[in-house]
């Protein structure tokens, strides 16, 4: 007849010792205790960690142990998920034989390939942000190459919005003249027109100051009389 209370003793004994510093006893009716999993530190030291937590029945190891992901570190829930079927498909393949080790160990492996998985995701979305980059880059120096297709869609715009132009001049020229008035409209409108000039030179008439001193009595000038010059000649001047 099987002990299972021997065989349960006997291998939480040896857990303790393999696992000192995450090997934590919860209750020991029913015996229940977890387990600290961590992976090897990634590239940039970079870990993930799960606890997981088993609970012995009376009759483990011939019956599986229950088990659950107690708490975790750094993963998704898909790979929380992948955990946990991982553990039952050891757990069936062990059935009948102590398997805690066996199950902790293949999480553990687990654990590493996930820290691997990341590094990998990170290189290849590195690479993607440098190819794009990259060709970002090339569409500065190179721009999009011209078809037929592109260029007559292009001009077709083009054509388009020069159209549009030269009908808003038009518009606002025609406009303009439409509000631009005559002359007579002018002295139609605005009736100070018909005096402005006059009221101008009379403006300036009456500011305008003569300096009479500048000015010389006719008397006071000499003038040379044609009959007193000794050459004169009447008829020369005929002749001419």
């Amino acid at each position: 007849m099987t002990d299972y209370s021997e065989e349960q003793r006997n291998e939480l004994e040896a857990l303790e010792s393999i696992y000192p510093d995450s090997f934590t006893v919860l209750s020991e009716n029913p015996t229940c205790f977890t387990i600290t999993v961590t992976s090897e530190a990634g590239e940039n030291d970079e870990t993930v960690q799960t606890t997981l937590k088993f609970t012995y029945g009376e009759k483990y190891p011939d019956e599986m142990p229950r088990y659950e992901i107690f708490s975790q570190e750094n993963l998704e829930d898909n790979d929380v998920s992948d955990i946990v079927k991982l553990l039952e498909l050891q757990a069936e393949e062990n059935l009948g034989m102590v398997m805690i080790f066996t199950l902790v160990s293949a999480v553990q492996e687990k654990l590493n390939e996930i820290v691997d998985q990341i590094k990998t995701r990170r290189e290849e979305e590195k690479k993607q942000k440098e190819k794009e980059a990259e060709e970002a880059e090339r569409q500065c120096f190179h721009g999009t190459p011209v078809t037929i297709e592109n260029f007559l869609s292009w001009k077709a715009k083009f054509d388009a919005e020069l159209l549009e132009i030269k009908r808003k001049r038009m518009k606002e020229e025609e406009q303009a003249g439409k509000n631009k008035l005559s002359g007579k409209q002018l002295f139609e409108t605005d009736h100070n027109l018909d005096t402005s000039d006059i009221q101008f030179l009379e403006d300036v008439g009456n500011s305008v100051e003569v300096d009479e001193s500048l000015f010389q009595e006719l008397d006071d000038l000499e003038l040379e009389d044609e009959e007193d010059d000794p050459d004169y000649n009447p008829v020369d001047l005929e002749s001419d």
